[in-house]
């Protein structure tokens, strides 16, 4: 009469054990593979690029800055994080060094 109060599941014999160790690991080493592979370093790779090109910026460079807006860079300071960008004849404008997004091959801006 107690059987009826027991649960069929609970009264089995238990399995054997779970040999899942190795593979768990595998499995995780191979994430953490993938997640470098594909996000950590071509991300890293184009921040490299990107400081490079910020740190290599001279007077006289046409260059494109996030918002879209093209222009010639007229000033530069190595201590500052700014710099002073031409968009029209006698029009400058103060630009974070870290909005230029590419520098144009030179005559781009004549050409438009």
């Amino acid at each position: 009469m107690l059987d009826f109060f027991i649960s069929p599941a609970l009264a089995q014999d238990a399995g054997g054990a779970a040999g899942g160790g190795i593979a768990q690991i595998v499995m995780l080493v191979g994430f953490v593979l993938i997640f470098y592979f594909l996000l950590w370093r071509p991300q890293a790779k184009r921040a490299k690029q990107h400081k490079k090109l910020i740190t290599s910026l001279s007077k006289g460079d046409e260059i494109v800055i996030g918002g879209g807006m093209l222009g010639r860079v007229t000033k530069v300071s190595d201590d500052s994080e700014f710099l002073t960008m031409e968009i029209a004849e006698g029009t400058e404008v103060s630009v974070q060094k870290n909005a230029v997004a590419t520098v144009l091959p030179k005559g781009t801006l004549k050409s438009i």
